[in-house]
């Protein structure tokens, strides 16, 4: 059964789309078939991987695969161990979709489930095929970011090192308590992920050390830092990048944290 991980906080520019792909190509790297499940209707984690225009996939992606309640013909293969489940701009219809049943090209699709579990019930029928899942989600409270975490088994809260973030903490927490009660999985916190460092601040050091003195047993060691290379990850991608042992280079402590973390 595949290990299922989302990266979330209901806050933009934190790095979510750039650590789900790097999450996903490391896996890839040590042998992992992988599942990359894009639920940002911006598409970011999508291009990423693909290194396809988002919008490409209109009319074969998540949102598709959620209506139909099947996966399988939605799903793109990067490579042999990475998949991709596409989003674009139709993704932001979900939530139109999921309550009055008319898809963005006017037909009618009704779900009778619970709303919260309509990505859990199509990775069910997909879990033996994978060894991880990962899933990014969108910078706010969504049914997009709910259906992520109740199909999730490990959520990894990503923190940026400012204010705005630091009082969104409180606020995703109880997102995954609540989640945590309508789930059929245990939806654990594997820990909070400090990123988009700017080691020129002092505000950003003192927003470090702030969550690390609230969520001493959550936060992993590792720091991600703003660095060029990584930055750049989403005009070079991961093959042919000239770049790519500097671009990863700091998530490899965050990654070995991880797999200890989700594999105890």
């Amino acid at each position: 059964m595949a290990i299922r991980i989302t990266m979330g906080i209901q806050k933009g520019g934190c790095g979510k789309s750039t650590t789900t792909g790097v999450l996903a190509h490391l896996l890839a790297r040590d042998g992992y078939k992988v599942l990359a499940v894009d639920l940002d209707s911006q598409g970011n984690l999508t291009e990423l991987l693909s290194q396809t225009p988002a919008n490409e996939f209109a009319e074969r992606s998540v949102l598709e695969a959620m209506q139909e309640q099947d996966a399988r013909p939605y799903i793109f293969s990067v490579d042999e161990k990475i998949d991709l489940l596409p989003a674009n701009n139709f993704l932001a219809t979900f939530q139109r979709w999921l309550y009055t049943g008319k898809t963005y090209l006017g037909d009618q699709v009704r779900f009778t489930g619970s709303p919260s579990l309509v990505l859990n019930n199509i990775m069910e029928q997909i879990d033996e095929d994978y060894d991880f899942v990962v899933m990014d989600t969108p910078p706010s409270l969504s049914e997009q970011t709910t259906n992520a975490l109740c199909a999730s088994d490990h959520v990894v809260v990503m923190y940026e090192c400012s204010n705005w973030c630091y009082s969104a903490i409180p606020n995703f927490l109880d997102s995954v308590d609540v989640a945590r009660d309508v789930s059929p999985n245990a939806v654990n916190i594997a820990g909070i992920l400090r990123t988009m460092n700017d080691v020129r601040r002092n505000d950003a050091k003192a927003f470090n050390e702030i969550i690390e003195e609230d969520h001493p047993e959550l936060v992993f060691e590792t720091i991600i830092t703003r660095k060029a290379p990584t930055g750049r990850l989403a005009l070079y991608g991961f093959e042919e990048n000239p770049e790519i042992k500097q671009a990863l280079a700091q998530y490899e402590g965050f990654y070995k944290e991880l797999i200890d973390r989700v594999q105890d």
